[in-house]
């Protein structure tokens, strides 16, 4: 996104505060600071009160002068709108205002482009980043104009800057083919492992929430928890969006008890439609999960307000009906609050300073084996086979050698009793 090169830009922030919109200045906040996550300078903000935003302008006439007038005046080169413009919008406000215009969307796919690290994050990005500009080529290029002309042989010569249009549009149109071609491969191979993981029993555990909830730390802290030294932790950062990759990671609790855990992309607020279809196969991990921690910055004062929007955003790609826990991180920077706790289906942590973890991996297993069931078996002393099985895949609470074989004690969930049937002798 090379025209999205925003460093060393000084912006100013504008915003149609509609009816009834409760939320309306913690966005223009959130807006400041994505674009100071691009290292973009923010000097001032315009604001205009409207029942709805303006159809050709998204602001009004006079507000349109008044920001010019305010760019002048503040030497700004950048104007960034809180919403995402629509393609007439763009062109108009392009037209009336002269300066470089961005909207609430491309700052989000600027950001996400830049924090892409894995091939298939990037081509996700690239695909929301072409299905954004394909119907604004006119605005985004206003400075073609339509050159040339005359006419010859009965047909109207296409002047230059048309032509170059006509090509964008076409080349534009083969890569999003190509594109959603290849991320379908990387789909169908994800579906795969997904089925794999399914098959082998083991429960999985999806980690999501607003952006810089603290997502990586909480997942971090859970391996090293559980894992101790050897745990495979995942990059955290204090930033908007530090994480776009999925991370799926093995969990093994102190009783041998196995569960995966996955992370996934932070939400925001008017999270791009094309961004959230582009990583919709990415997000099925938590689709698929046994339990979901919704993660939750409690000690932001609009932490209602992202736990409605992850609520959203989760539903707008089909994850629904998984049993949830809230976990409300960050719970040492408010006074308000008594933490370590746990009431029900929620807990208040701190997954910087640890406190409250153990209770969480608590309840994480508790959650996630309360349909396992505790059975005793006895195992021929011909069958070692299944005495080996027993002890590396299932928890183990008591061996002892019998006349008729070894009887054990053994902790599995519904589908393994129904493997293993011939040899139970109670539950």
């Amino acid at each position: 996104m090379d025209e999205l090169e925003l460093l060393k830009e000084t912006a100013i922030l504008v915003g149609v505060e509609e009816q009834n919109d409760d939320h309306f200045e913690y966005e223009m906040e959130e807006l400041g600071n994505l674009a100071a996550a691009v290292g973009v300078e923010v000097v001032g903000s315009v604001v205009q009160k409207l029942e709805r935003k303006h159809p050709t302008g998204y602001i009004g006439k006079g507000k349109i002068d008044e920001v010019r007038l305010f760019a002048d005046e503040a030497g700004a080169n950048l104007i960034i709108f809180n919403d995402e413009l629509s393609p007439s919008q763009l062109r108009n406000l392009e037209r009336d205002l002269e300066v470089k215009i961005i909207d609430r969307t491309m700052l989000i796919l600027d950001i996400f482009a830049r924090r892409a690290r894995t091939h298939e994050a990037r081509m996700q990005v690239e695909l929301a980043e072409l299905q954004y500009t394909l119907p604004r080529l006119v605005g985004l290029r206003a400075s073609l104009g339509r050159q040339g002309g005359g006419t010859g042989g009965g047909f109207q010569n296409k002047g230059a800057g048309e032509t170059k249009l006509e090509l964008d549009r076409r080349k534009i149109e083969e890569q999003i083919a190509k594109l959603r071609r290849e991320l379908e491969g990387m789909k169908q191979q994800r579906d795969v492992q997904r089925k794999q993981r399914k098959r082998s029993g083991t429960p999985v555990v999806s980690i999501v929430g607003y952006t810089n909830a603290g997502k990586s730390t909480l997942m971090n802290r859970i391996l090293s928890e559980a894992n101790g030294d050897e745990a495979k932790t995942v990059m955290e950062k204090d930033m908007l969006f530090a994480t776009l990759d999925t991370s799926v990671r093995n969990v093994t609790l102190v009783d041998r008890k196995p569960f995966i855990l996955t992370d996934t992309v932070g939400f925001v607020a008017k999270l791009p439609h094309h961004l959230v279809k582009a990583f919709r196969s990415t997000l099925e991990e938590a689709r698929e999960a046994d339990l979901l921690l919704h993660v939750v910055d409690v000690s932001n004062p609009e932490y209602r307000h992202m736990i409605d929007i992850t609520n959203k955003t989760l539903q707008d790609v089909g994850v629904e009906d998984i049993p949830t826990m809230y976990v409300y991180n960050k719970a040492d920077l408010t006074n308000d609050v008594d933490y370590p706790r746990v009431q029900d289906d929620q807990l208040w942590i701190s997954a910087r300073t640890g406190e409250g973890i153990d209770d969480l991996v608590t309840l994480i297993e508790q959650k996630v084996y309360q349909k396992h069931i505790t059975c005793k078996l006895l195992i021929p002393f011909d069958r070692g086979d299944v005495v080996s099985y027993l002890n590396e895949e299932t928890y183990v609470k008591s061996t002892e050698y019998e006349e008729d074989g070894t009887l054990m004690i053994v902790e599995m969930d519904e589908r393994e009793r129904k493997k293993l049937e011939e040899f139970i002798i109670s539950h």
